[in-house]
C-alpha cells in the first residue's frame, strides 16, 4: 500500500505578470512540511502550478497523493484538459501551443510517479490549509518586492 500524503498548493502574484510567490503544505502520517518560493517576473498561473511541482518533487517515492489547491487551471489543467494537450502535440483548442507549456510538462511527467488526485477548492473562503498557502506565496512576494 503507497503511503498516503495529502499537498495544499497556492500561487499569487503582485501584477500579472510582476512578481510572484507559491506556498505548499505537505502532510503525511501527521507530520508536515511547509515549502515556498518566489520569481522576480512570473505570472499567477506559472506560480499556481510551480506550487503543485515543487510539493510533487519533494516526495521521496511512489505515493498517494491529493492536491488540493484553490487553482481550477490547475486542477482542470491536471484532470481535463492535459490527455488532449499531450495527443495534439501540445496545441491548445485553438491550435496555438499551450501557455506554460513546460511546467505542464513537468506536472504530466511527475503524474506518472505517483498516484494523483486534483480537487479543487473555493478560494479564500476559510479553507485553513488554502490560507496558509496563500499567506506563505504573499510572504514571499514581500520579500522580492522588498530587495
Amino acid at each position: 500500500m503507497l503511503p498516503k500524503v495529502e499537498i495544499f498548493c497556492d500561487g499569487a502574484c503582485s501584477g500579472n505578470p510582476g512578481p510572484g510567490g507559491y506556498g505548499v503544505i505537505l502532510r503525511s502520517s501527521g507530520k508536515e512540511k511547509e515549502l515556498s518560493g518566489g520569481a522576480l517576473n512570473t505570472t499567477n498561473n506559472r506560480m499556481e502550478l510551480t506550487a503543485s511541482i515543487v510539493g510533487l518533487k519533494a516526495l521521496k517515492k511512489r505515493c498517494s497523493v491529493i492536491v488540493t489547491s484553490d487553482s481550477q487551471y490547475l486542477v482542470k489543467g491536471m484532470n481535463e484538459w492535459l490527455i488532449n494537450w499531450k495527443q495534439k502535440r501540445w496545441l491548445n483548442s485553438k491550435k496555438a501551443e499551450v501557455i506554460n507549456r513546460d511546467l505542464w510538462e513537468q506536472l504530466a511527467e511527475l503524474s506518472t510517479e505517483h498516484e494523483i488526485e486534483w480537487r479543487w477548492i473555493k478560494g479564500h473562503n476559510g479553507h485553513p490549509e488554502n490560507e496558509r498557502c496563500d499567506e506563505l506565496a504573499r510572504k514571499e512576494i514581500e520579500k522580492i518586492v522588498i530587495k
